[in-house]
């Protein structure tokens, strides 16, 4: 495994916009929210894309879903003003049923082909489980799985999804892709300055986390965890591909 120079990866100041793409409204604010604030500080322009509506998300906090699909429309706006997001894209797919199938690889594609991103942030689609108590959400590695066949190749291919092309959305080549969750990290960006800043926008997803008082001792543990891999304090961990 590759480690983190000192002070861990730095994006190329030319790399200016970043899409991220994740199955449910709260998965980037537990997963890469650090490095989302970071580079917002920074001043890049972040869009969030969420696949599902999160409908299916009841707990012991939110018993029923009845009206649920609103609420946790809010609280993603809310989250991603405090990260510094600057834009949404909700794409209404059924919580909890996901397959990577070509609908959604176009659906994903498209926003791509709109957004233009140089940086694409995903998941792992490739793990099915982590240690001996967490199995992986399978809508978590459908996406994962739609989103890296759109980055490549369909995003850059004109003649995949020629209706796209009769939408005015011509092909778009994304230079990076990170991917959160990988078992094998090999880039560490350093979330000291901006671990707080995480751990509330995870808080506002009140409908999943309660009063989230549990919320910063585990994205504190997390980071520390990958911090310690990668030679820093506090730390989100990627997979990095550089595609051109």
């Amino acid at each position: 495994m590759a480690r983190a120079r000192p002070g861990g990866h730095v994006l190329a100041a030319t790399l200016r916009r970043i899409l991220c793409i994740a199955a449910h409204p709260d998965d980037n604010e537990f997963t890469i929210g650090g490095t989302v604030a970071r580079w917002a500080r920074e001043g890049r322009h972040v869009t969030f894309c969420l696949v599902t509506t999160g409908g299916a998300g009841i707990n012991e906090h939110t018993p029923s879903n009845e009206n649920l699909i609103p609420i946790r429309e809010r609280e993603s706006r809310a989250a991603a003003r405090i990260l510094g997001v600057k834009e949404l894209v909700f794409l209404g797919y059924a919580d909890g049923t996901l397959e990577p199938t070509l609908a959604m690889r176009r659906d994903l594609t498209r926003v791509v082909r709109r957004v233009r991103p140089d940086v694409v942030l995903c998941g792992d689609p490739t793990v099915r489980y982590y240690g001996n108590e967490y199995l992986n959400h399978p809508d978590h590695r459908a996406v994962a799985d739609a989103a890296l066949d759109a980055v490549f190749p369909s995003s850059e291919t004109g003649a995949i999804f020629p209706e796209l092309l009769a939408e005015g959305l011509q092909p778009h080549k994304v230079k990076q892709v990170f991917i959160g969750g990988s078992l094998a990290p090999d880039t560490f960006v350093d979330i000291a300055a901006t671990l707080a800043t995480k751990c509330r926008a995870l808080k506002a997803h009140r409908s999943q986390v309660g009063a989230g008082k549990w919320v910063d001792q585990l994205l504190k543990s997390w980071a520390l965890r990958d911090g310690q891999r990668g030679g820093l304090r506090y730390a989100e961990a990627f997979k990095r591909m550089v595609l051109g």
